[in-house]
């Protein structure tokens, strides 16, 4: 076996690769702190702690197996900040014979790791991170010759190929999709259980980054760390997830509250990105506990958890390694308005943004409705430029990588792709935020109004929306309503009216 240097990724932390079965002293293991990595957009505090400090634990646990690893952290003399310059250096400074790495899941790494591979000089070897459930190019190839790509199709299709939720060809229940049964608001806070934390000092952690002049957002607790940043953590997290969450999951996941940041969410989705936990045993150990616990857990609360993962995730997945590296360039309706600058402090009238994103900040966490129907949400209606929608969530959220984030916000959030995640934009008018949740009660501006003084932004920019866009979305079969709706209006000018003053006035919302 010729001497070979493999590259590991910090968002390829997967213990139970077959790369790790076997010791072999001609094997060496790379994993790089880089500047490359915590520079290209800013990301927050907590994200960036996470990945070092999981990718610190995951090494040890190479170590301790007997592999051999070269670490090279972020404030080392040695370290050139950048992965073709550190991988050119080791392998000349080992004398490696060849070179391997794990296909990367974002496509800018992709481009930057063929270019090396190809200037390298000695042979080298791309392998699958075997982590999900389905390859890169499996999505194009299930919808060849279809316009669209319906989720739900490709959904029941992962259901049957790895028998989830299955009674032989067939659906338990009879049934593929509760999701008319996950959309109740919370009304009673005692329902509420605390997520499992693992709190841990990373003072020196955060001290190396912040003297390295690393431009971060967000805040962090540096005594008490609470995001699971090794194997074990997260499977206590998932542990913890069936045996105190699930039971409320489905009925409240689109659930939105001041009480608690987490509700009945599982916070696994940092330990599935970086890939310290895989999908499959993930959705196995939640359909096993359900299994063993259907006097008490309703199959709408794990169907909704299970779509999650091998319905939504795989399928964005799919469809970004589809439609790159045009994808990240689509605008469908050309929107072109600067981000408030209130986006990086939380500073608000508006209740629902307001704590929203002040939550992100300070946790590097919102659930997908609150990303999707309150911050998303008022982007697209405001008509914000998808190139910064694209780099605040790719910054702020702790699970944010490009091939999940740019096809959930410029994709099913921002309907700049024109329809290839979503059928119709995913907006609403201030009832939508009423129904689920606590935030209008709240606020400073009333939910019921459209116009005048205080008149909830939502209501005019809702109808904003509609009115400039009706040329690209009148014939859409699924909005048809919408405008008929708009033109029996009587105060049809008084509220576009008003959300040009909104518009006008956006950083003073």
């Amino acid at each position: 076996m010729p001497k070979t240097l493999r590259l590991i990724l910090g968002d390829q932390l997967n213990l139970a690769h077959s790369w790790f079965k076997d010791v072999d002293p001609e094997m060496t293991y790379l994993i790089l702190e880089m500047r490359q990595e915590t520079d290209y957009v800013a990301h927050h505090i907590q994200k960036v702690t996470a990945y070092f400090l999981s990718m610190r634990n995951f090494s040890d646990q190479l170590v301790h197996h007997g592999h051999q690893v070269l670490y090279y952290q972020l404030d080392q003399d040695q370290n050139e900040q950048d992965l073709e310059k550190m991988i050119s250096k080791v392998v000349q400074m080992y004398s490696f014979e060849q070179f391997e790495y794990q296909l990367p899941d974002e496509y800018r790494l992709d481009q930057q790791l063929k270019s090396i591979s190809s200037n390298l000089g000695i042979p080298t070897r791309g392998v699958g991170t075997e982590h999900f459930l389905t390859e890169r190019g499996y999505l194009q190839d299930f919808f060849k010759g279809k316009k669209t790509f319906l989720m739900e199709t490709f959904y029941r299709q992962m259901r049957k190929d790895f028998d989830i939720l299955m009674e032989g060809k067939q659906p338990i229940q009879e049934k593929w999709n509760f999701d008319h049964e996950n959309r109740s608001a919370l009304k009673d806070k005692r329902l509420l259980r605390k997520p499992k934390l693992h709190p841990k000092s990373v003072m020196s952690m955060v001290e190396m980054i912040e003297k390295a002049g690393v431009k971060t957002i967000g805040t962090i607790d540096v005594e008490a760390f609470n995001w699971p940043t090794s194997r074990y953590e997260s499977l206590e997290v998932l542990e913890y997830f069936c045996e105190n969450l699930l039971i409320h999951f489905g009925d409240y996941q689109d659930a939105m509250t001041t009480w608690d940041p987490f509700l009945f969410h599982s916070r696994l989705s940092f330990a599935m990105n970086s890939k310290m936990l895989s999908p499959l045993e993930v959705v196995q150990k939640v359909e096993s506990h359900w299994k063993e616990n259907q006097d008490q857990i309703g199959i709408s609360q794990v169907e909704g958890f299970i779509r999650q993962i091998i319905g939504w995730r795989e399928y964005m997945r799919g469809i970004y390694w589809a439609k790159m590296p045009e994808f990240a360039e689509l605008n469908f309706f050309g929107h072109d308005r600067k981000l408030p600058d209130w986006f990086w402090t939380g500073k608000t009238k508006m209740k629902c943004l307001s704590h929203s994103i002040t939550q992100s900040l300070d946790q590097a966490y919102a659930h997908h409705i609150q990303r999707l129907m309150v911050t998303g949400n008022f982007m697209l209606l405001a008509g914000i430029n998808p190139d910064e929608v694209d780099e605040w969530y790719l910054g702020i959220y702790i699970d944010a990588i490009e091939w999940v984030e740019i096809t959930n916000t410029r994709g099913m959030s921002q309907f700049a792709d024109g329809g290839i995640v979503g059928t119709k934009p995913y907006v609403s008018s201030a009832n939508y935020i009423k129904k689920q949740g606590n935030y209008c009660g709240q606020c400073a501006y009333d939910s019921n109004k459209k116009t005048g003084e205080g008149a909830c932004p939502f209501n005019s920019l809702y109808w904003h929306f509609y009115d400039r866009n009706r040329s690209k979305l009148e014939k859409n079969p699924r909005i048809g309503m919408a405008y008929r709706t708009l033109d029996k209006m009587k105060d049809r000018a008084d509220i576009l009216q008003q959300a040009e003053k909104y518009l006008e006035e956006i950083e003073n919302l």
